[in-house]
């Protein structure tokens, strides 16, 4: 039987259980969101024994030169005897700045940090509360205006988002976790199209990114293309107009499934971006939003002529609630 160490009390795994379910089962608070190893809120360091190699996929090299993997998916083989401690020393704290709604269903969270955090726009933090409660969010903000950009949608019986949403007052102390993620802009090619499509709050790395490609001076087109399923779900609008205003070569385009209208585009995602980029070959391009909608136009994108090293994909993951 593998056991864990954690905070000077050992703990038995059960047969393939992971360490994060081991530890909540028996009631150790871990913070962790997505349970799958994408947002990395579940690090945390062992200190002695062994830690298999999957438990420490995606992780930067420095991190794992220091001992650290992910608690959900570090199953340790039968008679480890692994020692972990937590992922304090990564956190930096923070402050809420400001919360405003930028439509019925995403909060705009902005946050200051007792450090500057060193990040790319697009990439993504762990937000932990007091508690230990964990989400995580990709950064909207470029890292010049010092304040960290949140878009959180807004879910019935979400901890974090109604939490923020009800009883959180600018203020309030927090930390931040990260940055991780590969979604952002790299320059070196100033004529390439680029294409950022994505859905929801999918919305909020693809925004930085635009911005950050426009400030860095790419030359070629970019086009941002944001559905929702109601007009209600698009947000942003008026920014993305003006960006568009201010740069050429910046198209926005935003679709609806029902209840399009002359500046709002009606139908499928995929097909809108096929109507304007029918044949993407040469571009590079960034998805992100639901699983299912970045999986698809993946694949329909791959299809089209867009060549896999050029299509970087952020998947939002649902978060399980804490036992």
């Amino acid at each position: 039987m593998a056991t864990v160490k954690h905070e000077s009390r050992w703990y038995p795994l059960e047969p393939g259980e992971s360490v994060l379910d081991g530890l909540l089962r028996q009631g150790v608070a871990v913070p962790h969101a997505c349970r799958a190893g994408a947002c990395q809120s579940c690090l945390m360091r062992a200190t002695a024994g062994d830690v298999p190699e999957a438990a420490r996929v995606g992780l930067k090299d420095t991190l794992r030169a220091q001992g650290y993997f992910l608690a959900c998916l570090c199953r340790p083989s039968a008679d480890t005897a692994l020692e972990v401690s937590g992922a304090d020393a990564l956190r930096v704290p923070a402050r809420i700045a400001s919360l405003d709604l930028l439509s019925q269903s995403v909060l705009r969270v902005r946050l200051s940090t007792d450090t500057p955090l060193d990040y790319r726009a697009g990439q993504y933090v762990s937000l932990l509360r007091a508690d230990g409660l964990a989400r995580s969010y990709s950064l909207a903000s470029l890292p010049r205006e010092g304040l960290l950009e949140l878009h959180v949608r807004l879910v019935a019986g979400g901890e974090m988002s109604g939490w923020l949403a009800r009883e959180a007052r600018v203020g309030d102390a927090v930390a931040v976790q990260g940055p991780a993620g590969s979604c952002f802009y790299v320059d070196g090619r100033p004529e390439q199209s680029l294409i950022l499509a994505g859905a929801g709050t999918g919305l909020a790395p693809l925004y930085g990114i635009a911005r950050d490609a426009l400030e860095a001076g790419h030359q070629g087109p970019i086009w941002l293309f944001h559905g929702a399923r109601t007009p209600e779900g698009l947000y942003l609008t008026r920014e993305l107009r003006e960006l568009a205003e201010q740069h050429a070569g910046f198209h926005y385009r935003p679709s609806v499934l029902t209840g399009g209208s002359r500046d709002v585009a009606e139908g499928a995602l995929d097909a809108v971006i096929r109507a304007e980029c029918p044949r993407p070959v040469g571009f590079r391009a960034w998805l992100c939003g639901d699983a299912d909608l970045v999986l698809s136009l993946r694949k329909k994108l791959f299809l089209s002529g867009l060549a896999l090293k050029d299509l970087h994909a952020d998947v939002f993951l649902p978060s399980t609630p804490r036992a």
